[in-house]
């Protein structure tokens, strides 16, 4: 009575979910290892295969991944702060963590 009935149209691939994604993608006999492609993955691959370009966007994941080591190498040194108990140094590195981690957050 109360329920709606999906209609033919799919929302747009940016607003899909992995689950969605892979659904999407199975369909597609060119794309291989779809369980193992993460959403981003899927979303390019199915672009790909349905030849539709991709807007440059300003950071790419690449750059996403470099931030990501960085926040590691410095909570190693944070760590490392924290045992020799150089409290100056781990907050500073607690501060460079977070502004890298809004990076982060502003980049996906």
């Amino acid at each position: 009575m109360g329920g709606k009935k999906k209609t033919d149209k799919e929302k747009p691939l940016d607003k899909m979910t992995t689950k969605d994604l892979k659904e999407v993608a199975k369909e597609i006999s060119e794309i291989t290892g779809i369980h193992g492609l993460n959403k981003q993955e899927l979303l390019v691959a199915i672009k790909k295969s349905r030849g539709i370009e991709e807007k440059k966007r300003k950071k790419s994941d690449a750059s996403i991944k470099e931030l990501k080591q960085k926040i590691n190498v410095l909570k190693n040194s944070r760590a490392k702060a924290l045992e020799s108990q150089d409290k100056e140094t781990a907050t500073v590195c607690r501060r460079r963590i977070a502004r890298l981690k809004k990076k982060t957050r502003k980049a996906a």
